[in-house]
């Protein structure tokens, strides 16, 4: 086990993007088509191909899921990933006519830093593209692909993810992007708030805060509406149905409320895609669903604060600190 969502089998994660741009794509390629849904909160979200996910639709099978910054910009990363799943000859079969299905979701960057000036197109067809191409096993975590840009209200967001396995040895693991409009730390200090969650150290080891004050509830928000967005994919080599899929994406979701405060506002985007490459049969379809949301809910929390422990801060004047740079030393 890495700790990545890549513990499960069959999932491949790649990044891509421009340091001079601040921003990038992040894609999840599925090595087979995984069955999946989708779970979305926020109140300001960006997505592509999210109605065909709903359990009533007809299209189960999905290729690869793209994750991006860029705002609306950035969904033109799931175009890139598509050409290369259709230069592979993968998607869904109509006759003679093949069609990759890559949902995706964006978030916003725009005002990170860098420079946004790009001319007639952005450039995040390229990154999916090259991002679904560099997918692997392994994989970087913090300020890369879609987390290039990410920021929270008080620290520099990131990619994270994490893994973990059930009684009954099903795999379940989180990717985050995390770009939330809240804290994922408690108050101004280092102690995140999905501390009891951790494993091994794998965000700092600082614990949960020895006290929450009136002052650390308090609302800390960046920006204004539209302008923030963590977007995240759980996995797991389980058989489920398409419908067991929302159920694990709406569980998975409650990572979201361990680890950010606050979350699911209007000025957030929130979004999870839940994916089961089907290896494994669930031992018993209602209480084994429970037990796998259950660690889903844990991992993705897990993921989100790692996705802050592990972000640098861009080189950009006035760039958000990172928590390296604050806590680190």
């Amino acid at each position: 086990m890495k700790n990545l969502i890549t513990d499960v089998a069959g999932v491949r994660v790649g990044h891509a993007g421009d340091d001079r741009l601040g921003s990038g794509s992040t894609v999840v390629v599925f090595d087979a088509p995984a069955t999946a849904s989708v779970d979305v909160r926020g109140g300001g979200p960006g997505t592509r191909e999210t109605a065909l996910l709903d359990p009533a639709q007809t299209v189960s099978g999905i290729d690869a899921i793209a994750l991006s910054g860029g705002s609306a910009f950035g969904l033109d990363a799931a175009s890139g990933v598509q050409a290369l799943m259709r230069e592979m000859g993968r998607g869904f079969k109509v006759r003679t006519a093949t069609v990759p299905i890559v949902p995706a979701a964006i978030l916003f960057d725009l005002l990170s830093g860098g420079d946004k000036n790009w001319g007639r197109y952005p450039a995040y067809r390229e990154f999916g593209y090259e991002a679904a191409k560099n997918a692997s096993a392994d994989f970087a975590l913090g300020s890369v692909g879609a987390g290039l840009g990410a920021t929270t209200a008080t620290l520099k967001g990131g990619v994270g993810s994490a893994s973990a396995k059930t009684k009954g040895g099903i795999t379940v693991g989180a990717l985050a992007v995390v770009n939330g409009v809240g804290t994922v730390t408690v108050g101004d200090g280092p102690h995140f708030w999905a501390a009891p969650f951790e494993q091994n150290n794998e965000f700092g080891g600082r614990g949960p805060a020895a006290k929450i004050s009136a002052n650390d509830l308090a609302i800390r928000a960046k920006g204004g509406a539209l302008m923030n967005t963590t977007i995240a994919v759980i996995a797991t080599d389980a058989k489920l149905t398409k419908a067991e899929c929302n159920r694990l994406a709406v569980m998975a979701q409650d990572g979201f409320a361990r680890a950010i405060y606050p979350v699911h506002t209007p000025l957030d985007g929130d979004v999870v895609f839940a994916a089961a490459m089907g290896q494994i049969a669930l031992a018993d379809p209602i209480l084994g669903l429970a037990e796998l949301g259950l660690h889903a809910g844990n991992v993705m929390a897990r993921a989100i604060a790692r996705g802050v422990y592990e972000a640098k801060s861009l080189p950009f004047p006035g760039a958000l600190a990172s928590w390296e740079d604050k806590f680190g030393k």
